[in-house]
């Protein structure tokens, strides 16, 4: 059947764009090997947090999406979009054996006039390093047979104020016709197309967007641990920073970073850096300062419970929020999972609450109820996530001591003796 588009990849990228692209007038397929995510692509269930399943439905029932798991049906695609992920190796180097899979079978399918985007997160160079002379093998050649570009995804699940539709699209192209073309596969589906001169410059700059705040982040996280040795509030000092009405940007601390791109994204780089003999020692040493915050929460826990004259071996912590942020369920890299997992190592007994995230099978752990009995149970109760759904009234009024990460109690304006900041 032919399409406009073809989405390889079917996640927390790729289907909300295939939904986007849906939604603008494309027909589209989601190429995905997970037979059990297709098939309820297919019946209109959504298994994303950030599409509605009427919204899949109606898309579905009307003939303009469908998901599949066979790679043939990207020859009748226009144009094949790949939305794949790109984790970390067991050594923190990159891992794109995703990356490279998606290619492969775009290359098998790969005919002329067929737009090529390479949409997931990654070094500089890797457009042309990796996907062109995998798509090239063929015969066909970028820029002459087919259009080949570069769009990093903007994706920030759980986000209202900024859609696919309203975030701007980064776009680089082998050839600046290879720029254009890709560029026409979104017009009308979003609003703004960014052109740069290379693929190159757009995956450097999706690295730029997140390295900067993993650096700002380690800064305050850093000047956390700071005002606790000096007896200061960190958040009274950032909120009185912030007044400042040019020249300083709010960045907030917490028990480290979570998702599909903070925490991995500049390893892509320093790997880059390091195979062109290039130092890049600011950007790992704030990974180290943001990747030691899990090991300084479980710190500041073990001194509230010795405060009370208790042992983390043997006391009853509750965790409120196990997902990276908060009012979604997505647990990908999130800090209240390593959290857990030492203070279960010191022999704490841990239970979690997060409607978002009913199970965490790698922790053996399900979701308790949140009741006044349950908070009372706990010896301390420690607020990984700033979930909205939570009654944190009613946790300030029952817990015997509260460690609140994420500042959920000040901005709602509670507090007590029982309350502790990061």
């Amino acid at each position: 059947m032919q399409r406009d588009v073809a989405v390889v990849g079917a996640g927390y990228v790729g289907l909300p764009l295939a939904v986007r692209l849906a939604e603008a007038g494309r027909t589209v397929v989601c190429l995905d090997p997970d037979e059990g995510k297709m098939a309820r692509l297919n019946a209109g269930d959504s298994y994303i947090e950030d599409v509605s399943s009427p919204d899949l439905a109606r898309l579905v029932g009307d003939g303009v999406l469908a998901g599949t798991t066979d790679e043939t049906e990207l020859r009748d695609a226009d144009a094949i979009l790949i939305c794949v992920p790109t984790p970390l190796a067991e050594h923190r180097e990159p891992d794109l054996g995703a990356v490279r899979a998606a290619t492969a079978a775009v290359a098998r399918n790969l005919r002329k006039g067929h737009v090529v985007v390479l949409e997931s997160t990654t070094y500089p160079g890797t457009t042309r390093e990796v996907l062109q002379p995998m798509l090239e093998e063929g015969g066909l050649v970028a820029g002459t047979d087919f259009h080949l570009a570069m769009s990093p995804e903007r994706i920030d699940p759980g986000r209202t104020d900024f859609t696919v539709r309203t975030t701007p699209k980064v776009m680089g192209g082998i050839t600046p016709a290879c720029a254009e073309r890709a560029a026409a596969v979104y017009a009308g589906a979003v609003d703004d197309v960014v052109r740069v001169s290379s693929p190159e410059a757009a995956e450097l700059a999706k690295l730029l967007e997140n390295i900067f705040r993993t650096v700002n982040i380690a800064l305050v996280n850093e000047l956390a641990m700071l005002c606790d040795h000096l007896g200061l509030d960190v958040w009274e000092v950032i909120d009185a920073a912030a007044t400042k009405p040019f020249g300083f940007m709010r960045f907030e601390p917490g028990p480290g970073l979570g998702g599909h791109c903070l925490p991995i994204d500049p390893f892509y780089l320093t790997w880059k850096a390091r195979e062109h003999g290039v130092s890049t020692e600011f950007i790992e040493l704030a990974g180290k300062v943001n990747e030691h915050m899990p090991h300084y929460c479980v710190d500041r826990v073990a001194r509230l419970l010795n405060d009370e004259a208790k042992a983390v071996k043997g006391s009853r912590v509750l965790v409120l929020g196990v997902a990276y942020k908060n009012d979604i369920g997505d647990m990908r890299e999130s800090p209240a999972l390593p959290v857990i997992e030492q203070l279960r190592e010191r022999g704490a007994d841990v239970a979690y609450h997060d409607a978002h995230a009913p199970e965490v099978p790698e922790l053996d752990l399900a979701s308790v109820e949140l009741t006044p009995a349950e908070v009372e149970r706990a010896d301390l109760v420690l607020i990984a996530t700033s979930h909205g759904d939570v009654d944190y009234a009613m946790v300030v009024d029952r817990a015997c001591v509260v460690l609140d990460l994420r500042n959920a109690l000040g901005k709602r304006g509670l507090g007590g003796p029982n309350v502790q900041r990061l």
